[in-house]
């Protein structure tokens, strides 16, 4: 491993939702593959340096994009996206020996729309299974939208609630800062999530009261529906921290009753784990 690289540090649940994303990924590829028309692909929109650190062990851990081009049977293509220069040169090095994998230098969120998706349509018989995992609230409604829109792509979609209750969720909403603001509604879709994150009552400082994690997710699976145009969203995995706090949820969304079974029962291995 190269030293001037400082790989991210990945804690249990982290894990845990890798071992997710690589099962289904794994029953994904086995049934596309069966279908001899279709050209199924894997993208990785905020790929990173295909290694993380285990928190609890110091050892490096396989990043999603290592997983992916570990399963058999293999997808066709492969699409890898970071901001980062070095992590996308990591994963040149990682990957040198692919001819079939791509790498995009720059925001997902502009190659997705522009680059990548236009090259997975369903008229072509061409079929991805699309990893959406930012940090924080740092991808737009509208890559979600046209996932959706397009019918072709089935999307593992990393829900931020942390990210929204620190920087504006949990804050008196007339001073919360305006680019935050912007955040939220760029991921969301629209200013809708004020409906949905707070109660219609008022505390003793006259404050709205914010509703559960929970609830807020529900109403973003509903959207997810809805306006993303998904048939199938299966109710969301919360993943913790070591307190037990829900950091993010993990949703999937696609247009196969299939897919949400598979996931369902995926996601049912893993919901009551105990925390580490």
């Amino acid at each position: 491993m190269r030293s001037h690289l400082s790989y991210d540090k990945i804690g249990y649940w982290s894990e845990i939702k890798l071992e997710i994303v690589r099962k289904y990924a794994k029953a994904y590829s086995l049934i596309l593959n069966a279908e001899p028309r279709l050209t199924h692909v894997y993208i990785d929109a905020f790929a990173g340096a295909g290694m993380h650190v285990a928190k609890s062990t110091g050892k490096f851990v396989p990043g999603s994009p290592l997983n992916a081009l570990e399963v058999l049977p293999p997808f066709k293509e492969y699409h890898f996206i970071d901001l980062e220069g070095a992590k996308i040169k990591s994963l040149r090095e990682l990957a040198s020996a692919r001819d079939n994998v791509h790498l995009y230098h720059g925001d997902c969120n502009e190659i997705l729309l522009n680059t990548v998706f236009p090259g997975v349509k369903w008229e072509d018989y061409r079929r991805a299974l699309c990893l959406l995992d930012p940090y924080g609230l740092h991808l737009n409604w509208e890559v979600i939208e046209k996932a959706g829109e397009m019918g072709s792509i089935e999307i593992f979609l990393n829900f931020p609630i942390a990210d929204m209750n620190r920087n504006v969720l949990r804050r008196d909403p007339g001073n919360v800062d305006p680019g935050q603001i912007a955040r939220m509604n760029a991921y969301w879709g629209d200013d809708s999530w004020r409906k949905a994150a707070y109660t219609t009552t008022r505390n003793l400082f006259d404050l709205e009261e914010k509703e559960s994690n929970d609830t807020v997710a529900k109403a973003f699976q509903v959207r997810l529906r809805e306006a993303g145009g998904f048939a199938y969203v299966p109710d969301p995995m919360p993943m913790r921290n070591s307190t037990g706090a829900t950091v993010y949820y993990l949703f999937f969304a696609s247009q196969k009753p299939v897919a949400q079974k598979i996931v369902s029962d995926i996601f049912g291995k893993y919901r009551n784990r105990g925390v580490v």
